[in-house]
C-alpha cells in the first residue's frame, strides 16, 4: 500500500517538482495546496498518513497547521519543508510533535529517507540543520534523542523533573518495573554510564530539546 501524502508550498514550481518527485518515487500524492488554510482543509478531508508543508505560507504557516493538528488530535504526521535553519523553529517543531524537518536544498537527497523514518514513527531532522544548532546542543544528543520512542521521551521529561520510578508509573498508568525497563532502554540508546545520576543529568541538561 502506497504512503498517502498531502503536499503544500506557495511556490508553484517547487510544488510541481516535489509532486513529480514523490509520485515517481512511488508515493501517493492525494492533493496539493498553495496556502496553509487549503492545506489544513485537505488534511482534514483526505486524512493522509503524511503532510509535507512549507513553513512560510499564506493564511497558515506549517507550524500553525502542526499546532492545529496536535490540538485536534489529527493523526497525520507533519514534515516541515523549508530553507530556514532557525533554532526557535526547531524547538517549536519538537514541541508540536513534528516528525520531520527537511531543508529544501537537500530535499532530493533526504526526503525519501525522511518519509521512511516517519512511516516507522521515527523523527527525522535534516542533516544540515544539526550543525546550525551545535552552539546550543551537541550533535550526538540530538541524534540520540531521535532513537527514543514517544513513551521513552515522556518518561525522560518526568526524569528531568526529578520524579521517581514509582511517581512516573503513577503518572502514566504503568508499573514501576515497566518504568525501570524504559529507563534501562533509554540509558542504552543514549549510551550513558551510571544508570540513575547520568540519566537524570542528561535529562536536565537537554530538557529543552525533547
Amino acid at each position: 500500500m502506497k504512503t498517502s501524502i498531502v503536499l503544500a508550498d506557495d511556490h508553484p514550481l517547487m510544488l510541481k517538482g516535489m509532486t513529480n518527485f514523490l509520485t515517481s518515487a512511488g508515493y501517493e500524492v492525494l492533493d496539493t495546496a498553495t496556502d496553509g488554510r487549503a492545506a489544513y482543509n485537505l488534511i482534514i478531508k483526505l486524512e493522509p498518513q503524511i503532510a509535507i508543508l512549507d513553513i512560510r505560507m499564506p493564511y497558515k504557516t506549517g507550524l500553525e497547521i502542526a499546532a492545529d493538528c496536535k490540538i485536534n488530535e489529527i493523526p497525520t504526521k507533519i514534515i516541515l519543508f523549508t530553507f530556514e535553519k532557525r533554532e526557535d523553529i526547531y524547538l517549536k517543531a519538537k514541541e508540536l510533535n513534528v516528525y520531520g524537518y527537511i531543508l529544501k536544498e537537500f530535499a532530493v537527497e533526504e526526503l525519501e529517507n525522511c518519509i521512511e523514518c516517519v512511516k516507522n514513527n521515527t523523527p527525522y531532522f535534516s542533516r544540515d540543520l544539526i550543525p546550525s544548532l551545535e552552539k546550543t546542543y551537541k550533535h550526538s544528543d540530538l541524534i540520540a534523542l531521535n532513537k527514543l520512542t514517544k513513551t521513552e521521551i515522556k518518561i525522560l521529561k518526568f526524569i528531568a523533573s526529578n520524579l521517581t520510578s514509582n511517581e512516573i508509573a503513577e503518572e502514566i498508568g504503568i508499573s514501576p518495573r515497566t518504568v525501570e525497563k524504559h529507563r534501562s532502554n533509554i540509558v542504552t540508546k543514549l549510551k550513558l554510564h551510571g544508570k540513575h545520576n547520568a540519566l537524570y543529568m542528561w535529562a536536565v541538561e537537554n530538557k529543552e530539546i525533547f
